[in-house]
């Protein structure tokens, strides 16, 4: 076995969300989780197939972000991950409907920060191992920080 690092590209910083799931019905399920949940949002999804055909699967509502997410799928190459790129809409619009949807077995991240995905890779095949979502700590919020934090929530419309 080997184990490898593999950079998520998204030059842009969209939000991401990396899962894994069980069957081939994820794609349409997770389809209608997202836009059952915000009408207005943008996305792509992309899942690997990890059995039969073994394809990556593709949906979405903007052909920029499916495009994003397949290229992402396709380096990764770990059966039954799935990634889901976001535009005009956060994580924290979707991700209660993702989890309950019931294919969905595990959310690795869900991030706008540059990340790693640890793969391991095996004769049989690709599995993910975990993440590594941004950068470590450089100290611990003082007032300043913690004043600026409760303004960029305010800013995003989650604090009064």
């Amino acid at each position: 076995m080997e184990i490898e690092l593999v950079t998520i590209e998204n030059p842009n910083l969209y939000n991401f969300i990396l899962g894994q799931t069980h069957f081939i019905k994820s794609v349409e399920d997770i389809y209608e989780a997202v836009i059952g949940s915000s009408p207005t949002i943008k996305f792509g999804l992309a899942f690997c197939e990890a059995s039969g055909p073994c394809l990556v699967r593709c949906e979405g509502n903007d052909s920029d972000l499916i495009d994003l997410a397949t290229k992402n799928a396709l380096k990764l190459g770990c059966g039954h991950c799935f990634i889901l790129f976001l535009k005009d809409g956060y994580p924290i619009n979707i991700l209660n409907a993702l989890k309950m949807v019931p294919e969905v077995c595990r959310i690795f991240c869900a991030t706008a920060n540059p990340c790693e995905v640890i793969v391991a890779r095996s004769q049989q095949g690709h599995g993910i191992m975990g993440v590594i979502d941004g950068f470590p700590p450089k100290g611990i919020e003082n007032e300043k920080d913690k004043f600026e934090r409760q303004e960029l929530l305010k800013k995003f419309g989650y604090k009064r």
